[in-house]
């Protein structure tokens, strides 16, 4: 045996050995030996759901503070821009974004964790060194940053803008819910036994809810996805007028 094949083989010996867990569950691990949540994933969901786009239980969500419900609970207001943002190609936000019913894409380096959602190509890009928080504008999908918590990847996000909260929307048609920009999200991201992710988030919203609170989730691995990858998903809407109908001394009309 050559002094390759040597080394090439001491290499993988040690490869397996840290694709087992103490548990004797198999972990997919990288090079750093971290736990490597590479691959393709369905979006998370409780368990034993089907695949559809996930809401918050209400039974999880914490007591309003005053004022907080008129915050959380959006009414309609017949300016279709208002009422459906999305079908005007406005982003669906985080963590709604993440909910919707397609695929997820994970890419991880030692260094980042890449997020791909099929809808609408939200894109994630999460740094893993533990960074601080930046002082930054906020925005759709907030500001993450992630550290290691032993085999658990901790996602702390903040800097997000008022949007909607999840797709309650579409089982109530007359109202969101909503976050505030206040906003702060922690996700915890875990192998299960199974080789599925356990997902929590916890929600800390100070100007609609008493305290944080959480939902644990589950997201599925789908590695027969990988031969066709994630669809494109292009929203291009431009008009320049709600629903198209242009009034009396609209551009565009």
């Amino acid at each position: 045996m050559t002094r390759l094949s040597l080394v090439l083989s001491a290499v993988l010996a040690a490869a397996v050995v840290v694709t087992v867990s103490a548990q004797g569950s198999a972990v997919p691990r990288a090079a750093d030996g971290k736990p490597d949540f590479s691959g393709f994933w369905e979006h998370p969901q409780r368990p034993g759901a089907a695949f559809g786009a996930t809401v918050f239980d209400v039974s999880k969500i914490a007591p309003f503070v005053p004022g907080g419900e008129a915050l959380f609970y959006e009414p309609r207001t017949g300016d279709p821009r208002h009422d459906e943002p999305r079908a005007f190609c406005m982003p669906s936000g985080f963590p709604s974004n993440f909910f919707g019913p397609y695929p997820v894409q994970i890419v991880q380096t030692p260094g980042w964790m890449v997020m791909v959602h099929e809808y609408d190509r939200m894109t994630r890009l999460i740094p893993l060194d533990g960074r601080e928080h930046r002082d930054v504008e906020p925005t759709f999908y907030g500001e993450p940053v992630g550290h290691w918590e032993g085999d658990t990847l901790v996602i702390e996000s903040r800097n997000y803008r008022r949007w909607s909260l999840d797709d309650y929307y579409y089982q109530d048609r007359t109202k969101y819910r909503m976050h505030s920009d206040a906003l702060e999200t922690t996700e915890r991201l875990t192998f299960t036994e199974s080789g599925a992710i356990a997902y929590q988030i916890t929600i800390d919203d100070p100007k609609i809810f008493t305290r944080p609170w959480s939902e644990d989730f589950v997201m599925r691995a789908r590695p027969e996805w990988a031969e066709v990858g994630l669809f494109e998903f292009v929203c291009a809407e431009n008009n320049r007028c709600p629903g198209g109908n242009c009034a009396e001394g609209v551009p565009g009309k």
